[in-house]
Formats: C-alpha cells, sequence, structure tokens
C-alpha cells in the first residue's frame, strides 16, 4: 500500500460501508435463533460462518479445500457446491461470499441450492460484477497467473486464490439460472468500493477513486460498480 493510497483512503472512506458488511447484515436479517444457515464455499476456517455462532440453531460450512481451525458449533462437509451431502428441504439460509465468480456450473449448484432449502428459504450472495473494470482486467490475465498477480497486488496467500468463470455474474445470467431453478430473483443491487486493487500505487489509486466517486453517485451507470449482491428465495 501506497502512503498516498492510504492518505486517501483515511479520507475518503472512512465513512464508507464496506460490501462485506453490507452482505452480513442482510445474512442476519433473514435469520432467527431456529435457523439453519449454510455458507457455500466457506473457507478453510470459515471466518464468516463463525460470525453466527450463536444466531442461528445450526450452522453448516461447505468448502472444497480441507477445513483448519474451524470453531465447535459449525459442521463442516469438504464437497463440491453441486453436490451437497444434506437432505432435501433441510436449510434455511444459504449465503456465499465472493465464490460464485469461480462456479464452472452454476446451473448445477443453482439447482443443488433449490434442493436442500426449505420452502420460502432463501440465498444470499455477494459476487463480481461481469461490468467492472477489475472483472474485465482479470478475464484478460489466465486462470494460471491469477495466484501471482492477487499476492502481488492484494497480499493475498496464493493457495487461496481459484480460478475465475464469471458465468452468473450480470443481471441476466442471475435472472436466467434462477428461473431454471425454480428461483425468484427478490433483489438484485450493484455495491462499490474503494479501488483495493489500485493500492500499491497512489496516483492510480486517485484515479480509480475518482471512477468509483462517479459510479457511486450516477444512478444510471451502477452497472458499471465492483458488486453485485442478490437475494434469491425458493416459493
Amino acid at each position: 500500500m501506497s502512503t498516498l493510497a492510504e492518505r486517501l483512503l483515511r479520507r475518503y472512506y472512512d465513512n464508507s460501508e464496506h460490501p462485506y458488511r453490507i452482505f452480513q447484515r442482510r445474512v442476519s436479517g433473514h435469520l432467527s435463533p431456529t435457523a439453519t444457515l449454510l455458507d457455500a464455499g466457506c473457507g478453510r476456517t470459515a471466518p464468516v460462518l463463525r460470525t453466527y455462532l450463536g444466531k442461528a440453531q445450526r450452522l453448516i460450512g461447505v468448502e472444497l479445500v480441507a477445513f483448519t481451525d474451524v470453531p465447535a458449533g459449525i459442521e463442516t462437509y469438504n464437497a463440491d457446491l453441486a453436490q451437497i451431502p444434506l437432505p432435501d428441504a433441510c436449510v434455511d439460509v444459504i449465503m456465499s461470499r465472493s465464490v460464485f465468480e469461480h462456479l464452472q456450473d452454476p446451473q448445477s449448484v443453482y439447482r443443488e441450492f433449490a434442493r436442500i432449502l426449505r420452502p420460502n428459504g432463501v440465498i444470499i450472495f455477494l459476487t463480481a460484477n461481469m461490468w467492472d473494470y477489475g472483472t474485465q482486467v482479470a478475464r484478460l490475465i489466465p486462470n494460471r497467473l491469477h495466484a501471482r498477480v492477487v499476492r502481488i497486488v492484494e497480499g493475498r496467500a496464493e493457495e487461496d486464490t481459484f480460478p475465475t468463470a464469471y458465468r452468473t455474474n450480470t443481471r441476466g445470467a442471475v435472472e436466467q439460472l434462477a428461473s431454471a431453478a425454480g428461483l425468484r430473483v427478490e433483489s438484485f443491487e450493484y455495491l462499490s468500493q474503494y479501488p483495493n486493487y489500485l493500492m500499491f500505487n497512489g496516483f492510480v489509486f486517485f484515479l480509480g477513486m475518482c471512477f468509483e466517486k462517479l459510479i457511486s453517485h450516477v444512478h444510471w451507470l451502477r452497472f458499471l460498480r465492483g458488486w453485485i449482491l442478490v437475494t434469491l428465495r425458493k416459493p
């Protein structure tokens, strides 16, 4: 992180709510003490799911990679999201953060989520927007190089970077996939945040910040924002 980028971040984004916080608040709004919450692609330590301990009756984490240091009170399954080893209609809320951009076969995942959801259950996911400039750049970079680029730009461990597909990252794709799985789109929102990929250079961060402020305040440019937050409901 450059010194200038850090100063700009503190000055212009101190009071901005990150999409992660908005996502977690949305999930909390659908929970009850008797609910079953499943985190699809929860990560090896289930960092988001653990924040809901005591807020739902049953917490379930599903992930492809091996789990480490998951706290007591969370059930874990190493499984593909298209083949979750749970019975029909047993989950009230499915949440997923920064996972849907990696789905190679989203139709199978949507159908599996619909299968395990109880009637009136919801799926809430936060994922990259296809029309965000960061997503467009990422699509130009071969997947084999993504881990190295993310390590340099964000400092994230290479083992926690996975291939992207972007097959359910537009409104049209979400609506089509949801309809085919018997799900209803309850809400679809475009969210924005500070240009985190540009923190390495102060001037570049400033340019990204100007663009972000523009698309955040001009309603008809909202489709260019970096994130989509979606709520689907099973009738």
